[in-house]
């Protein structure tokens, strides 16, 4: 049996596919559309949710059930002493709170570790993948925990949204400034960082949303993570709920800003999608939980 095993879930953008590859096990969101239950990456397509979503279905995102969490925990204890389970942010949904519960249980005590990763999308899954690196070094499973629980502060993500209607339906924005931002082109930015999803700035037109991300990604890392650029242990990351024209364009000028520096690309994880719409375009960074923390 293996020492340390992994298990995300689909707020990662970790395909189940990907899994398999890294050794690891994804938990299947569900998404409820028209009030029909749908699992991402099993029963729910990346196609079939953005045409329901461009049909004006009603998409809502749900915790996994308790059950579908023990279940997969019970899957991976088979194969590992131990698993660091890392699931969305706590500030983003409950499901770190109903893990502690489930945890709590006599069968998983000492051996499932929940994480509290403050990390969704293409954050959390770079936080896997440094994960695996932590396990390749050696390091104990709570140790691993404890360093990415304090990781949060330096790893975020910019977002440029295309649209407003995703927010307005989400109660984020009130469908006068939904109207006044259409009319008037504006893109907003937000910004995640340690499990928080925030307004950043609002710019005229996408092009110009866009810069701005990137600005403001090269401001961080200029101010906060030089060092750690320096010294390799950063990843950039971009993620986007494009077309794939527009995702690929989106990743050539992020190469274009940051020559040289490693890029992990995901498709937006469709929890992040469902909330902000088509056309969103992402930029972060990441930087090695264990760097300068050991």
């Amino acid at each position: 049996m293996k020492k340390i095993g992994i298990v995300t879930d689909s707020h990662s953008s970790i395909s189940q596919e990907e899994a398999e590859k890294l050794g690891i096990f994804v938990l299947p969101m569900p998404f409820y559309i028209d009030g029909e239950c749908f699992y991402e990456s099993v029963t729910l397509s990346r196609e079939l949710f953005f045409e329901k979503l461009a049909a004006g279905a009603d998409i809502t995102t749900s915790q996994p059930s308790p059950t579908a969490v023990m279940e997969i925990w019970d899957k991976a204890l088979e194969q590992f002493e131990k698993i660091l389970y890392m699931p969305i942010s706590s500030g983003l949904s409950g499901s770190y709170e109903t893990a502690m519960m489930l945890a709590k249980d006599e069968a998983y005590e000492g051996r499932v570790l929940v994480v509290d990763d403050g990390q969704v999308a293409a954050p959390l899954h770079q936080m896997v993948l440094d994960t695996l690196d932590m396990i390749e070094k050696g390091y104990e499973a709570e140790q691993i925990r404890d360093l990415l629980e304090r990781a949060g502060d330096r790893m975020m993500i910019y977002i440029a949204l295309q649209t407003l209607e995703c927010l307005k339906k989400g109660g984020r924005v009130t469908p006068a400034a939904a109207a006044l931002g259409s009319v008037f082109n504006i893109k907003p930015i937000l910004k995640l960082q340690t499990g928080k999803l925030d307004s950043f700035k609002k710019c005229h037109g996408i092009v110009k949303a866009k810069k701005a991300a990137i600005e403001a990604m090269q401001a961080e890392i200029r101010d906060n993570f030089q060092d750690a650029l320096n010294d390799g242990a950063l990843h950039l990351l971009a993620a986007s709920s494009g077309t794939d024209e527009e995702n690929a364009a989106w990743v050539e000028e992020i190469r274009e800003a940051f020559p040289g520096v490693p890029l992990l690309y995901d498709n937006l994880s469709l929890g992040v999608s469902c909330h902000i719409g088509p056309g969103g375009m992402g930029i972060g960074c990441a930087v090695a939980p264990d760097y300068k923390r050991v």
